[in-house]
């Protein structure tokens, strides 16, 4: 007898073998045919039961999401839709599960459900597809820097810097928060504190990334990071994954060189390990763009979509040159924009992003030499004094998927900048250092892992490329 997977036994060719197999109920009907899952494929395996020399109190347990376990034959399968099938000789229920309380029906329900039934929600075809496909993406991001020299690197998450002086983060204490010590000031005494100063959870392992890319040549990280931005649009998450490699001596042409091939590379390996799941999302996302308004459905379904990314050498452009465009173009003269773009400095929306790679160039996009004022601190100042070495990546139907820059290595340069933004040097001590012995030329990316688990599924919220999303007013689960 051989215990197995669904999604061993629909590939098996050995027909005639006993088998078992343990699972959920996805469906029971006729008192004959039950449709079991066990969340290794988005198929499932069809189970025939002889009713009439089964007990019928065993029969009536035999219900939605009930976890069972079957042995039987493998035989070729009388239907239609799948290869095998299973003709059950022995049955038993391994947990109950009662049809009238359990609120994932088989039937569709809105997304908004079940993210309010979070736990229970990857029982559905489309989250047990998208999370498959962000495990597959995972090993995908692991391997590729594997395979090119990169080392990983778990970086703090409890930090006292904060990368992109955004101000928008969680702070970490141990202090009492009903009647904390004070300062001479009568703020707030922080030396007192755990870590002996105000500490906060990360937005960026980049920094500290940086640090050992001068040593190892080059990293990436791979982990969470947290973000108090009060928004609550279908594009921002409070807790998201970050991959960030950092290389030195690579400059902003190598850095768009690494971030189109990785790109690239993970989504073409999740293309051709995720046939199944793929194909059952686009399947979803044809269906759900058919019901929009014409001029906001996709012009492509999701393979197309991700096969364009393939396909298309990403187009570099200069962020003035991506101005003129946006400023002469015919969105913009008629005020279609959201938001009009009229003087150069502005920080490009989405809308604007989405242009360029959709109705302009008509291929995936890589901007470059932003403007400095609208750029980190960290990003390299070119030689014009007003831009900076920053690169965004832009792609259909997202915009923004990655940004990056070559880092400013120049000691003088930096600490000027810190300055002019008010940050202390006393607590960039560390940072400052790697420009003090040894500085070189370095570039790295931040790329957003979740809207890259959004793009490969077709999924338009980023609530549901995470397995429990941390938004605003929301920490359940």
């Amino acid at each position: 007898m051989q215990k197995t997977s669904v999604a061993d036994l629909l590939q098996s060719k050995n027909t005639g073998i006993e088998v078992t197999l343990k699972a959920w109920v996805r469906t029971f009907r006729a008192n004959r045919f039950i449709a079991l899952n066990d969340g290794s494929t988005i198929k499932n395996i069809q189970c025939v039961v002889d009713f009439e020399n089964t007990d019928e109190n065993l029969l009536k347990r035999i219900t939605t999401s009930a976890a069972v376990s079957v042995t039987g034959i493998l035989e070729e399968s009388q239907g239609k839709g799948q290869a095998v099938e299973i003709k059950v000789s022995k049955i038993e229920i391994l947990g109950d599960s009662n049809p009238d309380e359990y609120p994932i029906q088989p039937k569709k329900h809105s997304f908004e459900f079940l993210r309010e039934n979070a736990h229970l929600r990857i029982r559905t075809n489309t989250f047990s597809a998208v999370m498959r496909i962000r495990s597959i993406l995972t090993f995908a991001v692991h391997k590729y820097f594997t395979e090119n020299g990169f080392f990983n690197v778990h970086t703090p998450i409890i930090t006292g810097s904060d990368a992109e002086g955004a101000g928008e983060m969680f702070q970490v204490t141990t202090l009492d928060l009903g009647n904390p010590p004070k300062d001479e000031k009568g703020k707030p005494d922080y030396s007192k504190d755990f870590f002996g100063k105000e500490t906060n959870l990360t937005v960026s392992g980049q920094l500290e990334g940086e640090t050992y890319a001068m040593g190892l040549g080059k990293i990436y990280t791979f982990g969470p990071t947290f973000r108090a931005e009060n928004s609550n649009t279908t594009r921002h998450l409070a807790e998201f994954w970050m991959i960030e490699p950092e290389v030195a001596f690579n400059d902003l042409d190598a850095n768009m060189d690494l971030a189109e091939d990785f790109i690239q590379n993970v989504i073409k390996y999740t293309m051709e390990t995720c046939k199944d799941d793929l194909a059952f999302l686009n399947e979803r996302f044809v269906k759900e763009e058919s019901q929009k308004p014409q001029l906001q459905r996709s012009e492509w379904s999701l393979i197309e979509k991700l096969q364009f990314v393939l396909d298309n050498n990403f187009k570099r452009v200069s962020y003035t040159e991506a101005y003129e465009i946006l400023r002469n173009s015919k969105p913009n003269k008629k005020k279609k924009f959201q938001f009009p773009i009229n003087e150069w400095g502005v920080d490009f929306q989405s809308e604007h992003e989405r242009f360029l790679v959709e109705k302009h160039f008509k291929c995936p996009v890589i901007l470059f030499d932003y403007p400095a004022n609208i750029k980190a601190f960290y990003m390299r100042l070119n030689d014009d004094g007003k831009t900076v070495r920053a690169m965004d990546v832009l792609f259909p139907g997202i915009g923004e998927i990655v940004g990056g820059s070559q880092r400013e290595e120049r000691l003088d340069v930096l600490k000027e900048k810190l300055k002019a933004l008010d940050i202390d040097e006393k607590e960039m001590w560390w940072y400052l250092d790697t420009r003090r012995f040894g500085t070189a030329v370095h570039s790295g990316f931040g790329l957003g892992f979740e809207r890259l688990v959004q793009f490969v599924t077709g999924m338009n919220n980023i609530r549901d490329v995470i397995p429990f999303p941390r938004t605003p007013q929301n920490a359940d689960f």
